[in-house]
């Protein structure tokens, strides 16, 4: 079912024009959309035969399984490499850089969920900068998911990484629910490169999303998830936190 909802909007023709927020009525029940980075012929950020087209859609997939189990509706705007600046035919505009971010605004738009997560992968010339950086948006919901999710790649990786507003990003800035970039690792450092790659390393950070999440889920109640699908040590986590 969820796979026909996203194919279906796939196809549809949007239209240009934004609309107030308020207009932005929800279509469907999507809890959370990945947005998972690049594509096709936009390969994103490499190092050697490593893009991170792929990277993203792998832990994009990895993700979507842990989400779902979780009893979350989730939606991937790509489920295979392909540029989605393909399926833009309205937009008039030469750029293929600006088609597939428009069409990744109009997916986001016609599914309406309640949570965008757009994964992506960092380069560094610097070898030794390593961890995830989540950028958010500029209100409470997107800093408060940022935070959460900041903290748990944070405890994952060791690293002491801060969340960063993202305000000149086209994903952030076009957004009709909370949204956020995360950058998963530098592909540039040996040690985030392996936890990217493997298999292993790449269903851990999808775990810490996932446990972000839910822990976003308890503070807002915005997604309808049942308590009784929270794990009772994050309860007692979360808690600890508010005390400190």
């Amino acid at each position: 079912m969820k796979k026909s909802i996203l194919l279906f909007a796939a196809l549809i023709v949007f239209t240009v024009c934004i609309p107030p927020r308020s207009q932005a009525i929800p279509l469907t029940s999507i809890n959370i959309l990945i947005d998972v980075g690049h594509g096709g012929v936009d390969s994103g950020t490499s190092f050697g035969d490593l893009h991170e087209k792929d990277i993203n859609l792998q832990v994009a997939k990895r993700l979507y399984e842990q989400l779902t189990a979780a009893g979350y509706q989730v939606a991937l705007n790509r489920q295979e490499d392909i540029a989605l600046s393909d399926d833009n035919r309205w937009l008039n505009t030469r750029s293929r850089h600006i088609r597939d971010l428009a069409q990744r605004r109009s997916l986001a738009k016609e599914l309406a969920p309640q949570m965008m997560l757009s994964l992506h992968v960092n380069w560094s010339s610097d070898q030794g900068r390593r961890g995830p950086v989540v950028l958010y948006q500029s209100n409470e919901q997107s800093y408060m998911l940022a935070q959460l999710l900041q903290d748990s790649l944070n405890q994952l990786t060791g690293s002491r990484e801060k969340p960063v507003k993202g305000g000149t990003y086209y994903v952030l800035r076009h957004s009709y629910c909370p949204t956020v970039i995360v950058e998963m690792g530098f592909i540039s450092n040996a040690a985030d490169r392996r936890m990217l790659t493997e298999g292993e390393g790449q269903e851990k950070i999808a775990q810490a999303i996932k446990e972000a999440v839910s822990e976003y889920t308890i503070l807002t109640g915005n997604l309808g998830m049942e308590e009784a699908r929270v794990n009772e040590s994050l309860w007692k986590i979360l808690m600890e936190r508010l005390m400190n």
